[in-house]
């Protein structure tokens, strides 16, 4: 029963909750950088390299072909431009996510280099008090 009550306690901590909330924003902001990267970044870079669709590229390692019923059989290829777009976004996404921590580091250094605030000053019946002591000294 200890493991069990134990997930349960990490379950309600908020741990989980926060978990997901990060991995279904995180697919989200997948989806935006992968739009950003094949429809507003890779056109442009194509157009400057002659009109390529990074997409498209492939290394044909076996050409397309009929078998003997006249099927056709697909071919071989590896699609080289597909994992180059694939490279770009996650280039976009890491600096994206390192720019945030970084952001998260530097307002943490701040609050811990802030000066913590002065002691309050005693209240009145404490002055009143200290009066009362140096009196009795005297």
């Amino acid at each position: 029963m200890g493991l069990l009550k134990e997930f349960k306690e990490f379950a309600v901590k908020g741990n989980v909750v926060d978990l997901a909330v990060a991995v279904i924003i995180g697919g989200a902001f997948g989806k935006i950088v992968a739009s950003f990267v094949s429809d507003v970044l890779m056109p442009p870079i194509g157009l400057l390299l002659g009109g390529v669709d990074y997409t498209s590229l492939q290394l044909i390692l076996k050409e397309a072909s009929m078998n003997d019923a006249g099927e056709e059989i697909a071919a071989v290829a590896i699609n080289y431009g597909v994992f180059l777009q694939n490279v770009i976004d996650f280039i976009i996404i890491a600096f994206v996510i390192f720019m945030a921590i970084r952001a998260i580091n530097s307002m943490k250094n701040k609050e811990a280099a802030a000066p913590p605030p002065p002691p309050p000053g005693p209240t009145p019946s404490e002055k009143l008090l200290e009066e009362i002591r140096d009196l009795l000294k005297k």
